[in-house]
């Protein structure tokens, strides 16, 4: 979708759309919504070790999130900054990915949610490094080293409660067949972003793939965990397109800025 976005309510930020400003925007929202997906575990882990972890996980992508939209503001050129874009959008603004707006439900599901978008995550910031968009290369030479971590963190859970005891095992199974249909998503390419990839601005997400499919397979099978069947995937978050989840978690997220929008402190 492209063109100015109207307000709801008088209430939403008004821009203009343009191909690079959606690309940027849709990577900067996966960051921020997965990163208060995280944060949300704050005073409620299972252990200290991962209270800790998590948290850490989360100021990563939240830390992401705010250079992509630092980079956001410049392309839009109007003055919005990076709490425009966080706050004051509404749910049919963002461009995040579905997988990423889902519900932490149990430690298993998190993690899993977390391996399965931090296995695409890892090697597209890495292939950004890359990218014909220099302002972008640069935002991803410092992603690309936190989502390495991110993987490594996320897999070896996977694997410790894939291969663990018979509930947890049961819990990570049950978690893939909720999430596997979000993860198609992450490979589909929008128009927008088509033009951006035939001039080597940005890197293509299909082209990864093949990485992803082999770090899941790798993963999988140590964690005794069977690949799902083929079925139809989600789709929609890109063009705005949400499940009700990210309505909720936006009105927790954005309600003090709104209440009191250019309070500072």
């Amino acid at each position: 979708m492209s063109g100015a976005l109207m307000p709801s309510m008088g209430s939403a930020l008004v821009y203009a759309e343009t191909p690079l400003l959606q690309t940027v925007l849709a990577r900067a929202d996966d960051a921020l919504i997965l990163g208060h997906r995280l944060s949300e575990w704050t005073g409620h882990a299972p252990i200290l070790e991962e209270e800790l972890a998590l948290a850490n996980l989360a100021l990563d992508l939240i830390g992401e999130a705010r250079l992509l939209y630092d980079y956001a503001g410049k392309i839009e050129g109007t003055g919005h900054g990076e709490d425009d874009f966080a706050y004051f959008r509404d749910p049919p603004q963002f461009r995040n990915l579905l997988l990423v707006e889902q519900p932490n439900g149990d430690f298993a599901a998190t993690m899993l949610r977390h391996f399965l978008y931090a296995a695409f995550a890892a090697p597209y910031w890495r292939a950004m490094t890359g990218a014909g968009d220099r302002d972008l290369a640069a935002i991803a030479g410092k992603a690309e080293k936190e989502l390495a971590y991110h993987l490594r963190h996320a897999a070896e859970w996977v694997i410790r409660l894939g291969d663990g005891t018979a509930e947890s095992h049961r819990r990570l199974a049950a978690a893939l067949e909720i999430l596997w249909p979000f993860t198609g998503e992450m490979f589909l390419v929008e128009e927008a972003e088509a033009a951006l990839i035939a001039a080597g601005t940005v890197i293509d997400p299909a082209s990864l793939r093949a990485p992803w499919e082999e770090t899941i397979a790798r993963v999988f099978a140590a964690a005794g965990l069977p690949r799902p069947a083929p079925t139809w995937m989600q789709a929609g978050g890109r063009r705005g397109r949400h499940s009700e989840h990210l309505g909720h978690l936006l009105a927790v997220m954005q309600h003090l800025a709104r209440s009191h929008p250019g309070a500072v402190w």
